[in-house]
């Protein structure tokens, strides 16, 4: 049982940053390797970034690149989303996932465990 819990979210205007965190519990391990997915409000969740477990390979949605930045603290269980320069159209609900292989995925069905999600509100 791996328990991911993300942490950051909130209210920020356009052009601001943010910077998420998604810690892991139990059962967790450095092993893993991480993503970040969003969900717009009544839309689907799409894939932002995913990063291998030893953080050598970091991969990023064309809507993200050059602003959002993906790493990871192996020794503290916790992954990052830096969050720059964000839009309006970047307001969802972020949800971090753990697949237990040594590379990522875009695709979230490769993800075995996922956090509850952390709102940001991007504001014009």
């Amino acid at each position: 049982q791996v328990q991911l819990v993300e942490s950051g979210g909130g209210l920020v205007q356009a052009g601001g940053s943010l910077r998420l965190s998604c810690s892991a519990s139990g059962r967790s391990s450095s092993n893993y390797a991480m993503g970040w997915f969003r969900q717009p409000p009544g839309k689907e969740r799409e894939f932002v970034a995913t990063i291998s477990w030893s953080g050598s390979s970091t991969y990023y949605a064309d809507s993200v690149k050059g602003r959002f930045t993906i790493s990871r603290d192996n020794a503290k269980n916790t992954v990052y989303l830096q969050m720059n320069s964000l839009k309006p159209e970047d307001t969802a609900v972020y949800y971090c996932a753990a697949r237990p292989w040594y590379s990522g995925s875009y695709y979230s069905k490769q993800y075995d465990y996922w956090g509850q999600g952390t709102q940001v509100t991007v504001s014009s």
